[in-house]
């Protein structure tokens, strides 16, 4: 029997793509894996209230609850290494993560964008300004990708990627909705079941997945 994978999934609102993977878990799409803490940086965050309703703790490190951005980020640090974790998972957290805890967890935190990385992403690309950004440009091809997290903005190893099609009378609502459901819950838990069974490696970073 292999040893359980522990993740950490880090959330700032509703907790759409934490769902997905707590769905994939209760149904064996993801192996090996178990989710040890749902940390959020918002207290009214409803993530929170699935963690619970899934029998998963969740806990909340607020910013505003520390007088310095540097004293948060050591208390937030100081509380997800008490886990003893070995994936980060980001679903929808909006907060910049420490260069500390990037270089602790070096090709350990994964993050979940919605669109084809390098198009739409980086600095200001986050929420509905990325399919807005996709609907200006007029693209045909959209998408969702998983990366792992480096000291850059939407720059780390590309682990999976999904095209989803823009139809030509969505809105960006619409679209979001579309990429959520065909694209982000499904590349993310099968990120996270390839890293649990051990089959992702970083190569000259480049992401290679063994058979």
């Amino acid at each position: 029997m292999n040893r359980l994978t522990k993740i950490a999934v880090l959330v700032s609102g509703g907790g759409t793509n934490l769902q997905a993977i707590i769905d994939a878990i209760a149904a064996g799409q993801i192996q090996n894996t178990e989710i040890s803490v749902v940390i959020s940086n918002n207290p009214g965050a409803y993530a929170l209230e699935r963690a619970k309703m899934a029998g998963v703790e969740g806990i909340c490190v607020s910013p505003k609850s520390y007088e310095t951005r540097e004293a948060f980020n050591e208390a937030f640090l100081q509380t997800l290494d008490s886990y003893d974790v070995d994936l980060v998972v980001l679903a929808g957290f909006l907060v910049v993560i420490p260069k500390a805890m990037i270089q602790k967890y070096r090709n350990r935190i994964i993050n979940i964008h919605p669109s084809l990385i390098p198009s739409f992403c980086g600095t200001g690309y986050y929420g509905l300004k990325i399919h807005e950004g996709v609907l200006a440009r007029g693209v045909k091809i959209t998408g969702a990708t998983v990366h792992f997290v480096d000291e850059g903005t939407d720059t780390g190893p590309i682990i999976l990627q999904k095209a989803v099609a823009v139809q030509q009378d969505d809105t960006p609502e619409i679209l979001q909705r579309r990429v959520m459901e065909e694209a982000e819950w499904n590349i993310m838990p099968q990120a996270i079941d390839l890293i649990a069974r051990g089959k992702i490696s970083v190569v000259d970073g480049k992401v290679r997945i063994a058979e």
